[in-house]
């Protein structure tokens, strides 16, 4: 069984802030970041605060895609479209000679 995707921004912002509250980390990536020594756990602690940004934007995504889903299957009655489709199929398939050729 597959685990679940959905993620959340909110629950992993309040992990990461009790963790560092006290730490005054510098930013990923920066100057003084980079100066600290590849040992120091806040260095990776600095990474984990990076990540949150990765959490946020997947979890904005889920839920755009969520109402983008909603708003197509909300934009039209889809049995009546799909009913269209079927009558036109076999309106042509009872009548070849109705389609078009290719020039």
């Amino acid at each position: 069984m597959a685990a679940a995707q959905q993620v959340s921004w909110w629950d992993t912002h309040v992990f990461i802030s009790k963790l560092t509250a006290d730490l005054n980390l510098p930013p990923a990536g920066t100057p003084e970041w980079r100066a600290m020594a590849d040992g120091d756990p806040r260095k990776l602690l600095a990474l984990a605060v990076a990540g949150e940004h990765h959490v946020l934007r997947v979890e904005t995504a889920q839920q755009a895609r969520a109402d983008a889903s909603k708003a197509v299957a909300g934009a039209a009655d889809w049995s009546k479209v799909a009913r269209e489709i079927q009558q036109r199929n076999s309106f042509y398939a009872d009548r070849p000679w109705l389609r078009r050729a290719a020039s």
